[in-house]
């Protein structure tokens, strides 16, 4: 018996939902359009005091798109985005999927090299990008595929001008390629392959590329994940279905839209369905306690970062979070203590929720309403149970399936997998081998389909021949009531090959020694296992999306402050 395909009881699965999970449409823009025949007059989107119906989107869209179809942009163009969490983010995506581009999603945060990279290799002819970023876009992508640059401000649609979102509440010089503002209003009334002159739009089929979201970069140069239409209706249509959301639920994007998580998960499902999706700009843990009582939100998905920052917050209090029906965390597993100590002080459990970018985001999830339980050996909290459509399988290394139990590869595969990465065919057969998705997770799936992941196959440390997974030793450093956020990492030993490392930050107000930690461990854990050195930080480095970057703290160790 091998731990594959679909759990072998659906019964936690929400209203008994389950594979196979009929998709109607045929492109994101056929369930929008469904979307905003359905009830035009709904809210789609809130932006602090403001918002926009479905149709009002809907106008907007068409207005961009057919600028955009005047300077040529067509069917399998590819264009960047360079937005924080705006309504022009929701604009931009469905103007491009009008004229059947496809967005590359750009984060904001990368400067030089780190953009030049994205553009070179998706060949991106334009970019639509926060007026503040500008300067510095154009000189990085001076000389590329880069024909123009179209800016807007994050100041529009809102006019509260909230001071901890806009220190300065003036709207800077727009792009000499243009405002987009300015072009929705020169276009208004218009549509692509409508009244607006440049060649007819095309609508986009299930196998053309939505997303062009770029991997991390963690093992080598970032690898741009083709996301068709298929694999974003798949996965918006599943998660919605799966988490329940119903006409007139309010969704709060804390995800950054330019990750996958919140393209899809935080964007494109609430986008497709009579819901409205709420943006407060940058994620600040105030402002999303804030906005969550404001709009009475329902649902938001955010890294586990942010739900710790959110439990610092002094003032929240669980008054602040009476609207919320479900609350999902992806990016990384969660530690058992730090979903305790969340539902002890605001009374929401975080439900866990796994994906890739290569998945198209969210593929694996925790029932709403459900504990996840805990792998009595490794003591990991579960990521859930395949979402509809998806398979699972655990292998060994030579790609074998294994019996339920046993730890191996976490593999997946349905139709929210990309069906490669763009321009790299050599990475895409590596990894993608006969359309199956080799993840670099190690997992366990046990008898009754539920998946834990134990951790990356590359996170391994090997201490005299005893495996140790970082996740089970940062799961006991959780449990201190002193440490804030920890990692664990392997350090080349000439005795041991190599030994466990431990870094760690604190709570605000508390204290704690290095040699506090280790023997705090030590009590917890086999005496191979529990590390032998600490180091007490201010802040663990991490990704742009919240994510602890270990192979930082591998690569280049920092000195600890007891």
């Amino acid at each position: 018996m091998d731990a594959s395909v679909t759990p072998r009881s659906t019964s936690l699965h929400p209203s008994g939902l389950s594979s196979p999970f009929e998709i109607r449409a045929q492109s994101v823009v056929e369930a929008w359009r469904r979307r905003v025949q359905g009830n035009p007059q709904g809210t789609a989107i809130a932006y602090f005091d403001q918002t926009l119906t479905a149709a009002q989107l809907d106008e907007l869209s068409d207005a961009f798109a057919a600028a955009l179809q005047n300077r040529g942009v067509g069917h399998g163009d590819r264009i960047g985005i360079q937005l924080q969490n705006i309504p022009q983010y929701a604009i931009s995506f469905l103007a491009l999927w009008k004229l059947g581009a496809a967005a590359v999603l750009l984060n904001p945060m990368y400067k030089g090299r780190e953009l030049r990279h994205l553009i070179d290799d998706s060949r991106a002819t334009g970019i639509i990008a926060e007026d503040t970023l500008y300067p510095a876009t154009a000189d990085t992508v001076a000389g590329s595929s880069v024909q123009w640059i179209v800016t807007t401000s994050g100041l529009e649609y809102q006019s509260r001008n909230d001071p901890r979102v806009f220190p300065k509440a003036e709207p800077l010089e727009p792009s000499p390629d243009g405002d987009m503002a300015e072009l929705i209003s020169a276009f208004a009334g218009r549509s692509p392959g409508g009244t607006a002159p440049g060649p007819a739009g095309t609508t986009p089929g299930p196998d053309d590329v939505a997303l062009l979201s770029y991997t991390s970069g963690t093992t080598g140069p970032p690898k741009g994940a083709m996301n068709t239409h298929r694999n974003v209706l798949n996965v918006a249509a599943t998660s919605a279905a799966w988490m329940g959301l119903q006409p007139g639920d309010r969704v709060l994007a804390v995800a950054p839209l330019f990750h996958i998580t919140g393209a899809v998960l935080g964007a494109a499902a609430p986008l497709l369905q009579d819901t409205t999706l709420v943006f407060i700009n940058r994620t600040h843990p105030a402002v999303v306690v804030d906005a969550i009582a404001e709009h009475k939100v329902t649902c938001t998905t955010g890294s586990i970062t942010v739900f710790n920052a959110i439990y610092q917050i002094p003032g929240a209090t669980a008054e602040h979070f009476a609207s919320i029906r479900t609350l999902y965390s992806g990016g990384a597993p969660i530690p058992p203590a730090t979903v305790e100590g969340f539902r002890a002080r605001f009374g929401k459990y975080i439900h866990n929720i796994y994906g890739m970018t290569e998945t198209t985001s969210g593929v694996i999830a925790v029932p709403p309403g459900v504990d996840a339980p805990v792998d009595p050996a490794s003591g990991s909290l579960s990521i859930g149970l395949p979402l509809p459509n998806v398979t699972v399988r655990i292998i060994d290394a030579d790609g074998n399936p294994l019996p339920a139990g046993e730890q191996g590869e976490l593999e997946l595969a349905g139709p929210q997998i990309v069906p490669g990465y763009w321009n790299n065919p050599e990475a895409s057969a590596r990894t993608m081998p006969g359309g199956r998705l080799r993840t670099g997770d190690v997992a366990v799936v046990d008898a009754d389909g539920w998946v834990y992941i134990v951790d990356r196959l590359k996170d391994q440390i090997n201490v005299s021949g005893f495996k140790v997974w970082p996740r089970e030793v940062e799961d006991v450093l959780y449990e201190h009531p002193a440490v804030f956020e920890a990692a664990v990492v392997g350090q080349p030993d000439p005795y041991r090959g190599e030994t466990v490392v431990a870094y760690v930050s604190l709570k605000p107000g508390h204290t704690l020694t290095e040699e506090e930690v280790i023997e705090f461990t030590k009590q917890r854990l086999a005496a191979y296992k529990y590390p032998r050195i600490v180091h007490v930080i201010e802040d663990l480095p991490k990704t742009q999306t919240g994510k602890i970057r270990r192979k930082v703290l591998r690569d280049s160790p920092v000195e600890g402050q007891a």
